[in-house]
């Protein structure tokens, strides 16, 4: 979003911007009904909605739609604001902002969660929100848990359940080279797609041999016997034994690489 500079045909390198003695005039007049100055209000601090809506750029959104969601957050904001308390727009109207987002996003997921945690992560973001202008930085769990009263597992719960989803196959790296892609990361590695086509090949390969070569497979690397033991058990010579069992393994790996 950083390079983008058309947003809804609005070009946003030449975005009004409001002094704060200009938003002192224009808050109380839009207050008391003035169209004029709730449209110079909206146009002076459509930077502020772009501001808010870049934290949610890796939402795989269209920014335009999040930049006319933010702008309904904006007008709220200004309907909703109170010029006689002493809060800067600003401080009060981020928030607001940002609210709104978090609701289309939630509310356009994909993956649809219980109303119940819907609610609950509603809470969650509100109190979080409320901290972050509190303590001037980002609350841990731990910290918005104690302030909603709730058990950390909660939060976090209902914190994951409006995420938005990432694709398996979304790149997280890329040096010039394949990218490296959140499957990378995450796959099982006791049973992925590579090994379970590997066993197929390995057991076809298996199949294609002999009883004889089977049989002496079988015995050495499952019963776990020596190969003079597999001789004994067989009645040929050892040197037979190493000889077959040689072969059989060669015809595996030729059987696999193949495949």
């Amino acid at each position: 979003m950083q390079g983008k500079v058309e947003i809804c045909g609005i070009n946003t390198a030449q975005l009004k911007t409001l002094t704060h003695e200009q938003m002192d005039v224009l808050l109380p007049l839009a207050k008391a009904g003035d169209s004029k100055a709730r449209q110079t209000l909206i146009e002076g601090n459509l930077r502020l909605v772009l501001s808010v809506i870049g934290r949610f750029e890796k939402r795989g959104e269209s920014p335009d739609d999040l930049f006319q969601v933010g702008c309904i957050g904006l007008m709220k904001a200004i309907a909703n604001f109170d010029p006689d308390k002493q809060v800067r727009f600003s401080t009060y109207g981020v928030p607001m902002i940002a609210g709104e987002v978090r609701r289309y996003l939630r509310d356009n997921s994909p993956i649809r969660v219980s109303r119940s945690l819907r609610d609950l992560a509603y809470r969650v973001l509100q109190c979080k929100e409320a901290l972050v202008l509190r303590l001037g930085r980002e609350p841990n769990l731990e910290e918005i848990a104690r302030e909603l009263a709730l058990p950390v597992r909660e939060v976090s719960q209902a914190l994951d359940a409006v995420c938005a989803p990432v694709s398996l196959y979304d790149p997280v790296y890329a040096d010039g080279g394949d990218p490296l892609t959140v499957m990378d990361q995450v796959r099982d590695e006791r049973s992925t797609e590579g090994d379970w086509m590997e066993r197929i090949a390995l057991r076809n390969a298996f199949q294609s041999l002999g009883d004889r070569e089977r049989q002496i497979l079988s015995l050495r690397f499952v019963g776990g016997k020596t190969q003079m033991e597999v001789a004994q058990v067989l009645g040929i010579s050892q040197a037979q034994v190493s000889r077959l069992e040689k072969g059989a393994i060669a015809a595996l790996r030729k059987g696999v690489s193949v495949s």
